[in-house]
Formats: C-alpha cells, sequence, structure tokens
C-alpha cells in the first residue's frame, strides 16, 4: 500500500519543492501588470469556472484516514488529481477565468504561528501556472478552510492575525505574478448570524457589517504592502455573505484602495429551492425545473442590482460562484438556469464564474463539459471567445560535455613600394609613387574542450547531499517545464542516474524511484 501510494504521489505532483537547483520563476507568467482597468480585466475574463471540491476539500478525518500527503487532501471530495490537460480542457471548452478556491490550513502547524506548509503552496502554485499557461485568469482566495473564519465574532484578535499572516504568505509566493492573477479575499463566510441575524431584526448588523469592512480593508493593506506587482495588482473583493441584498446594503463598504483596482464578489444561487436542494429540507422545498417568466424576472432583478450599484458606478462585479446540483433536476432547466444566469450577468458586463465540482457540470476525465448542449449555449453568449494560450518552451538540455570550436582570423598586410630601379619591402608607408597591397588570410582553428561535470552523488539531482522524493520530483518537473524548473550542471551530472547515459530523462526519475523502494540496491541503475 505505501509502495503504491508513493509512486501515485510522484507520477501525479510536480510540486515546487524547496532546492538548491530550481529557479524561482514561472514560465507561463511574464510578470506584466498591463495599463489595464479592472474593469477591462473584468471584462477580458469572459465567463469563468470553478476548480470545485479540489485543494478547498478540509478535514480532520483526512489525515486518520490516509498519510495526509498533499495529493489525499486533494482528492478528499471526491476529485482526481488535476492534472495539465484538465486545466487546459477548461480553456478550451471557452472558459476565460479559473477559480480555484483554496484551504490553505490544511497540512499547518498547530503552533500559533500559521504557517503555510511548503508543499501545499507549490501545488498551488502549479495549478496556477498551468492556468496562466492555457490563457486563463486564475483567482486564488482563502475558501471556507475547516471554519476558522466563523471565529471572528468570538476572537477577532487572533482570527485577525491569521488571516494577515497566511495574506502576507500568499503575497509573497505570487508576488512577481503578472495581472492574469487575481487574489480574492475569502469566500463567504464573510458575515456572521452569531452577530446579526438577517431574519431576526437589525441588532448587531452595523457591528457585524463593519466587521466584514474591516476584514476587507485589512486584505487590501497587506496585498498592497507585500512587494513585488501587488502594489498594483487587481483584487476581488468579497461581499456580505457574497449575497447580493446584503452587498447592495448601504452598510457594505469597499475598501480604500491607494491603486484603485478592486472587484467585487458574489454568488448566485437563486431560487434556492432549484438552485441549492436536491431533496426539502427543514428551511425549504426542492423544485426540480425552473425557467417561468416569473423566474427570469427574478433573475433580471437581481442582476441589474448588481449593475445598478457596481458596475454603473465603475466597480466591476464577479459572480464568483453560481449553478445548481443535477441530481433531481429537469436536465433542460438545468441548462436553462445555467445558460440563463450566464447570459444575464454577461450582457450586463458581469463575469460569472461556473460552480463546477467531479462529476459536475465540467467532466474531469473527458476534459468537456458534461453538456454539451450547455457549451453550445455559452458559445453562443460569448460568441465562441476562446483564450489564447502562453507559449512556453518543452525542450530540456542535459549535456554533460561541451566542446567549442574557435576561428580565429589574422590578416596581414604587406607594402611593396617602388622608387626608380629600388624596391623596398616595409610593415607601413606613407610616401609611395606606385603601392600594391596584398593580404594574407591565416585561419587558425582552435579547439577546447569543457571538462566533464563529476557525480558528486547519483541520483543527488536537487544537490542537496541525500537521494530522496524530492530529487525524483524536480526531475519531472524540469523536464514538464524547463522555463521555471532548472538543475544545475552539477544537478544534471548526479540526476543521469537510469544507467543509459542519455541525460536526463524520465527514467531518471523512475530509478530513482526504485531506488527508494528498494527495488533496486543502488544508483546508476544498471541493466541486467
Amino acid at each position: 500500500m505505501k509502495t503504491k501510494k508513493l509512486i501515485s504521489a510522484l507520477t501525479a505532483m510536480a510540486m515546487a519543492m524547496p532546492t538548491l537547483c530550481i529557479t524561482n520563476s514561472s514560465a507561463s507568467d511574464n510578470g506584466q501588470m498591463r495599463d489595464m482597468t479592472t474593469a477591462q480585466i473584468v471584462e477580458d475574463m469572459g465567463i469563468g469556472i470553478n476548480l470545485g471540491n479540489t485543494m478547498e476539500s478540509c478535514g480532520d478525518w483526512i489525515t486518520q484516514w490516509s498519510d495526509g500527503t498533499v495529493s489525499d487532501y486533494e482528492k478528499a471530495w471526491g476529485s482526481p488529481i488535476v492534472t495539465k490537460e484538465m486545466i487546459q480542457g477548461m480553456a478550451d471548452e471557452g472558459f476565460g477565468v479559473l477559480r480555484i478556491p483554496v484551504a490553505w490550513s490544511n497540512r499547518m502547524a498547530d503552533d500559533g504561528k500559521y504557517t503555510i506548509d511548503k508543499e501545499w503552496m507549490a501545488r498551488v502554485t502549479e495549478i496556477v501556472d498551468w492556468t496562466i499557461e492555457s490563457g486563463m485568469y486564475a483567482i486564488v482566495n482563502i475558501h471556507w478552510d475547516n471554519g476558522w473564519v466563523n471565529k471572528f465574532p468570538e476572537n477577532k484578535d487572533e482570527s485577525m492575525k491569521r488571516f494577515q499572516v497566511m495574506w502576507e504568505q500568499i503575497s509573497d509566493n505570487f508576488k512577481e505574478y503578472g495581472d492574469k492573477l487575481m487574489f480574492e479575499s475569502q469566500n463567504e463566510e464573510l458575515g456572521w448570524e452569531s452577530m446579526w441575524n438577517p431574519w431576526g431584526g437589525t441588532e448587531g448588523k452595523a457591528e457585524s457589517y463593519a466587521l466584514v469592512n474591516e476584514i476587507n480593508q485589512k486584505f487590501v493593506d497587506v496585498v498592497r504592502n507585500s512587494g513585488g506587482n501587488n502594489p498594483q495588482r487587481h483584487l476581488l473583493i468579497s461581499g456580505y455573505n457574497t449575497g447580493i441584498d446584503r452587498v447592495c446594503d448601504p452598510l457594505f463598504k469597499m475598501p480604500d484602495d491607494p491603486a484603485n483596482r478592486m472587484a467585487i464578489s458574489v454568488h448566485y444561487y437563486t431560487p434556492a429551492g432549484f438552485a441549492i436542494l436536491e431533496e426539502d429540507a427543514d428551511w425549504g422545498k426542492a423544485t426540480s425545473t425552473w425557467g417561468t417568466d416569473s423566474d427570469m424576472k427574478e433573475l433580471d432583478g437581481w442582476m441589474d442590482m448588481m449593475k445598478t450599484n457596481y458596475a454603473d458606478k465603475g466597480i466591476p462585479v464577479i459572480i464568483g460562484e453560481y449553478g445548481c446540483p443535477t441530481k433531481n433536476k429537469d436536465p433542460e432547466s438545468v441548462r436553462k438556469f445555467l445558460s440563463s444566469v450566464c447570459r444575464a450577468a454577461y450582457e450586463r458586463g458581469l463575469c460569472p464564474v461556473l460552480w463546477s465540482t467531479p462529476g459536475g457540470h465540467y467532466d474531469r476525465a473527458t476534459y468537456k463539459l458534461a453538456d454539451q448542449q450547455l457549451k453550445a449555449e455559452y458559445d453562443k453568449i460569448t460568441g465562441g471567445k476562446r483564450p489564447a494560450p502562453v507559449e512556453t518552451s518543452s525542450t530540456t538540455e542535459a549535456t554533460a560535455t561541451t566542446t567549442e570550436t574557435t576561428t580565429t582570423t589574422t590578416e596581414t598586410t604587406t607594402t611593396v613600394t617602388t622608387t626608380a630601379e629600388t624596391t623596398t619591402t616595409e610593415a607601413e608607408t606613407t610616401t609611395t609613387e606606385t603601392t600594391t597591397s596584398e593580404t594574407t588570410t591565416v585561419t587558425e582553428t582552435v579547439t577546447t574542450t569543457e571538462p566533464k561535470t563529476e557525480v558528486t552523488l547519483c541520483g543527488d539531482a536537487n544537490c542537496d547531499g541525500k537521494v530522496d522524493v524530492s530529487d525524483a520530483v524536480l526531475i519531472m518537473q524540469t523536464l514538464s517545464n524547463p522555463s521555471k524548473y532548472q538543475l544545475t550542471e552539477q544537478g544534471k551530472a548526479n540526476a543521469d542516474c537510469s544507467g543509459d547515459g542519455d541525460g536526463v530523462t524520465n527514467s531518471d526519475a523512475l530509478a530513482i524511484q526504485k531506488f527508494m523502494l528498494s527495488l533496486i540496491d543502488k544508483l546508476p541503475e544498471t541493466s541486467k
């Protein structure tokens, strides 16, 4: 079981593990911050999709029933391991932005320092890179994250400390990324019924709104002071519980932002009986159909509210989530609801981002929308707009010996001077009666060979003095994304351990895995 888990983890991940041989740059992001307003960025996004129930999966039970690896968390809520092809498929289906919900507390030490796990950060970074490389924009947030945000009313100081420290780390990790990456302050947890019950009067309402506003201001302040491109990064502000009616309440305030580069985030799951419930609950009755004139009028009313209160006032709007289940629902109603919400938002200049989870609207096995009729409807809305993928290099060079040939050209000029009957050959002359110049070219070829880098420890690709999983991961990273991940010359020499002497290849990563699992007793691997 441990053997299978190890091989599976190595095959699935290509995490940016801290090593001496990695160059910390992004192949898919050139760090460009274009002269575009946030409204123009949101317009350029078009329509979007969520990578739901994946990097935001969390729960104490995960470590109780697994080894607690990054992959274990990623798969805990039903998602297969995310691949580059899966992300590219979303772009190919016409989505221009991918929202990546994240539970940053996964694998975090319980020491009160709130340090984000390096491997978890690296995995999120890899998915962001794939997203931008596909041509899509990426939105990263702090999601529900096992519910710690709910403790703000009872433990504000500690919760604010945690919020600030986490955003400092996220901001620092991505500070050199360009404007294809947007930060979102939180999900939909900002707003607490323990402070104000929206169905029970106004007691505590002002205090609850004030706390939401304070948290969002802290988010802006932290990002703006984090260096790199973050002073100009486009930011997404979470509305009060991301509810349209609550975001349009006068008590909700957008933060002060010196860069004036912010959008507002709301979610749309209305009516709840169709968009949320699969069966009746004590608080509501499930419905299986949608699409009456009354339904359409309600939809238009909510979208008009966001347009009037925000978009028309220069504050772009992203519908960070909208969607509905398919279980116990009429398929035609599902298609009509999703396409109608998308159209109503898009036509008003708002960016709609579909909520999609494993087994839902986007098929993570085929890399296509599960309902191709829905895709056709989306294409009608956007005119078939597709994001343009980023050009990246896919060539890896692994050369142990370099031979350089230098050609040196020497020119010698001889001047012959004739005066009467005397002929004199001189190196230089200033006075002549008849001068003939002859040029002789002498070519010398000098060949130099640089000494071959000697192996210090076979398999030690990252040059840290030992052979372990990080070496196999770095080799796979280098081969899959050489513009971002690079081996030193010493690392290349050490990494060539499969025994065939053909430079760094996937066979070398496999040889290291075999060595770790005691399937071979030494490196380099020798052919039998």
